[in-house]
């Protein structure tokens, strides 16, 4: 199971990220790669503090990614209708509205 795409998940931001999904389903590639990406040592690195939690069931539940940000925000993912690059995506995206210095970074 190889990430998508090389890039950078940053969790400065991040709070949790809950991940509940049954295994033997079909439509769960794209939330195990997600897991697998925000998981790594290399992104875990990024804030010691943020809880990633697993938690696999076995009743046919739809996979899904909940994250907790450090305001309070929450964002809500269904896995089973997205890829694993859109759910990357929208992560980062709402990281980076998040970051301070994510925003002052690109003036050069």
């Amino acid at each position: 199971m190889a990430a998508p795409s090389k890039a950078t998940v940053v969790l400065k931001t991040v709070k949790k990220i809950a991940v509940q999904f049954s295994p033997f389903e079909s439509n769960v590639r794209s939330t195990r790669e997600f897991l697998a990406m925000v998981g790594s040592e290399k992104a875990r690195a990024t804030n010691m503090n943020c809880e990633v939690i697993t938690t696999v069931k076995h009743d046919k539940s739809e996979p899904v990614v909940d994250i907790t940000y450090v305001d309070g925000e929450k964002l809500l993912m269904k896995g089973a209708k997205l890829t694993s690059r859109e759910m990357l995506s929208a992560f980062q995206s709402r990281c980076a509205a998040k970051d301070p210095q994510a925003k002052a970074a690109p003036k050069k």
